[in-house]
């Protein structure tokens, strides 16, 4: 189940844009993955108290989740097309996001009451 969670100081953008960078988000994570995208969840945490180099200017932290190895090619695209939605949409420079890649074991990973 690949995952992308994005947690920023910005206040929520409009209705349409976060469903849009939130489907946009799922729907490159499905392709890079080659996973179909009913396993993919994105989630945005807007309005956060965050700092990155001690100010609190527009900042985001966002954390991609898979089951399987990331390879470093994956994960090279994902940070450029994670950066410029995240630019676009939410106004944060790509030099103040910071994107954790994490590889998951299929065991530690529930769903429907099963791992």
């Amino acid at each position: 189940m690949p995952l992308c969670q994005i947690l920023t100081n910005v206040p929520p953008p409009a209705p349409q844009a976060e469903r849009t960078l939130l489907t946009d988000l799922s729907r490159l994570l499905a392709q890079r993955f080659d996973k179909p995208e009913r396993w993919v969840m994105t989630c945005l945490v807007p309005g956060l108290s965050m700092t990155f180099g001690g100010t609190p200017a527009p900042t985001a932290l966002v954390a991609v989740k898979n089951v399987g190895t990331m390879k470093p090619a994956d994960t090279e695209i994902l940070s450029r097309e994670i950066c410029d939605r995240l630019s676009k949409t939410l106004a944060v420079p790509p030099e103040r996001i910071y994107i954790q890649f994490t590889d998951a074991v299929d065991y530690l990973w529930g769903w429907n009451g099963g791992t």
